[in-house]
């Protein structure tokens, strides 16, 4: 099996001289199982994706891949084309009977969030197009990974000031890359991007049901065999493979 990841920049593994720049999808390996093929390009919007990317991603998709899709920080800057219930959702659709017919699972992705705060709250800057993804994973039925609604509650939790840490901003003179300096609120260092990476593989695991045959906590069944105070040795009680009874003294 072999997760293929198409997106944007924020998805994509950014070149080395933009380091420590980088989307969530070059770390997405440190937190699955199986091989990461990540076909994500800065600038991609579904469009450009069906033309460029899609024909090589798709010819890679075997029976039982997941193709993890996330798209719509540059799709709505085309409103007229790639409108949020219009173009953008027909392709994205497209995409997912593509990854069906190949025998591979399709998982949505809602875009990860900008960094834009007023008076102390997150404001949204995706429009609906979240919503419409969100609202096309259930009409399809495929799984859903909310990374709009995950980073905007993560960026307000930590707050205005150290939310600005996870993003790209440098003072002028400290990178040679950006001289004048850098204040993005869009891209992320390495260590935000591997947050988000750890959380999308936490949710691949329960796409895949991944944890279901671990024994539940507090299942008597399940449990080790402990030692109770004041239980007396021999004291009726249940008995089974996992559970135990102290041996029986006998006395003369």
């Amino acid at each position: 099996m072999t997760y293929h990841l198409a997106g944007d920049s924020t998805v994509a593994a950014c070149p080395p001289e933009e380091a420590p720049m980088s989307g969530w999808g070059a770390f997405l390996g440190e937190h699955v199982d199986a091989p990461v093929v990540n076909r994500a390009v800065g600038g991609g919007t579904t469009e450009s994706c069906l033309r460029d990317v899609w024909p090589a991603l798709l010819d890679g998709v075997a029976d039982g891949d997941t193709v993890l899709l996330q798209f719509g920080h540059n799709d709505q800057k085309q409103p007229l084309t790639l409108g949020a219930r219009g173009g953008y959702t027909r392709r994205l659709r497209r995409m997912v009977e593509a990854v069906h017919a190949r025998g591979g699972r399709a998982v949505l992705c809602t875009s990860v969030e900008r960094r834009r705060f007023r008076e102390g709250r997150l404001v949204p800057s995706h429009g609906d197009y979240p919503d419409a993804v969100r609202d096309l994973a259930a009409e399809l039925c495929v799984p859903l990974i909310d990374l709009q609604g995950f980073t905007a509650w993560w960026y307000e939790d930590l707050g205005e000031a150290a939310s600005a840490g996870l993003f790209c901003h440098l003072t002028p003179g400290e990178s040679a890359r950006w001289p004048e300096g850098l204040r993005d609120d869009t891209h992320f260092w390495a260590a935000g991007a591997r947050r988000i990476a750890a959380f999308v593989g936490r949710g691949l695991r329960g796409i895949e049901r991944r944890d279901g045959h671990l024994p539940a906590a507090g299942d008597p069944r399940a449990e080790p065999a402990v030692d109770r105070p004041g239980a007396a040795a021999g004291a009726a009680g249940p008995t089974g493979p996992l559970m135990t009874t102290a041996p029986r003294t006998e006395h003369p």
